[in-house]
């Protein structure tokens, strides 16, 4: 077999693995009733779901194959090919990071009444323009970190409207990308030398944390999923919605590890975000704009070394405990941290509070009162 065939066998795997989540690239909150403060699934009742542990032991197959690839002759080759497709981007990584991640903010401007993303609805018109100047801000050096902490002030501002536990969503994924835009015009080289780090660990906790709800609410899910059933492959939706969670953890996990398996898992959540484009539309794009420029990036980036616990990722045994590690602290943290926001208290007030996306003035949480369409948490 030759090597390119081998090389296409490795990126064929990922992207196949990629389409077992393919759903999951549409976020739900945009597009299918939620509430926030509604009592999750039980942990026991994830972990006793056999799916979820197919997913996992498929994932873990491949990132152990992906590994012992990229400890031989044929990493370099795999990596190769990644630096020939993805040369002309490398050149100017940077300049292609400010272009596309301003073309974001231009892009929620236009959509307007929105902080960072579709699901975080405001009736205050100063802060759209406040995304437009951020975006302005980032075509100038000198006021590229100005942007960086004007999106961490959108984020603060936010916490007026919803709860701290539901903005934990775009946390991770705001703080990488305000780092990136204050590490990049400085002129310390160490500091500097960072900044795409920042931007490819904001996304990995981002994609990881927001996996979750695939495993606390998977009925959030059901509406996609029956709305549009071309989406599991003809699997059942109690088996394809597990496998997509842990699809998107992993691979987000992956966007840690060692080189090789961190850019084949950016290509395959790419195909993930792409494919949600087309049966989710412009909203999908707009909101996941962000994420698929940083994607590409990522996948770009030619680093070849690990900076973070180098000599434990060599390990091949590492991968597995890695994953299950990671499970261990990320699902600690989402079900405690609920428990601490909301506690026993998963009222019917919550379950019955349902609402648009729409803006009404005379709804406490300035949303238009209607079942079909969503539901926001109750503000605490």
């Amino acid at each position: 077999m030759s090597v390119h065939r081998r090389i296409g066998i490795i990126l064929g795997g990922g992207v196949a693995l990629a389409l077992y989540a393919s759903s999951a690239g549409a976020h739900v909150k945009w597009f299918a009733p939620y509430i926030v403060g509604a009592e999750p699934q039980p942990v026991s009742g994830v972990l006793a779901n056999p799916w979820f542990w197919s997913g996992v032991i498929l994932v873990t197959v491949f990132f152990v194959a992906t590994r012992l690839a990229e400890i031989s002759a044929l990493g370099a080759s795999a990596h190769d090919v990644i630096d020939r497709a993805t040369a002309p981007l490398w050149l100017r990584l940077d300049d292609y990071v400010r272009a596309t991640v301003a073309a974001f903010f231009i892009a929620i401007f236009s959509v307007g009444g929105v902080y960072l993303t579709p699901d975080l609805k405001t009736p205050a018109e100063w802060v759209s323009w406040l995304q437009l100047l951020i975006a302005v801000y980032i075509f100038f050096r000198a006021t590229m970190p100005l942007a960086g902490i004007g999106i961490i002030t959108l984020w603060l501002l936010a916490l007026r409207d919803y709860d701290i536990f539901h903005l934990f969503d775009y946390l991770a994924l705001g703080l990488g990308v305000a780092a990136y835009l204050i590490m990049e015009p400085s002129r310390n080289e160490a500091l500097r030398s960072h900044r795409f780090e920042a931007l490819r660990w904001g996304l990995a906790v981002a994609l990881m944390w927001s996996s979750l709800e695939k495993f606390a609410y998977p009925i959030w899910f059901y509406p996609l999923v029956e709305e549009k059933p071309f989406l599991t492959f003809g699997l059942p939706r109690d088996v394809f919605i597990p496998m997509a969670g842990v699809a998107e953890f992993t691979m987000g996990f992956g966007l840690l590890w060692t080189p090789l398996i961190r850019r084949l898992s950016a290509i395959a959540l790419l195909v993930i975000f792409t494919a949600a484009v087309w049966p989710f539309g412009r909203i999908d794009l707009i909101g996941h704009g962000l994420i698929m420029a940083i994607l590409v990036a990522v996948a770009c980036d030619r680093c070849r070394k690990t900076r973070f616990l180098p000599s434990l990722k060599a390990h091949i045994p590492a991968i597995p405990g890695g994953i299950a590690m990671a499970l261990v602290l990320f699902a600690v943290a989402y079900w405690g941290l609920h428990g601490m926001f909301y506690g026993a208290e998963y009222s019917a007030q919550a379950a019955g509070e349902r609402a648009t996306h729409s803006f009404d003035p005379d709804h406490p949480h300035g949303l238009r009162a209607e079942d079909s369409m969503g539901a926001l948490p109750t503000k605490q």
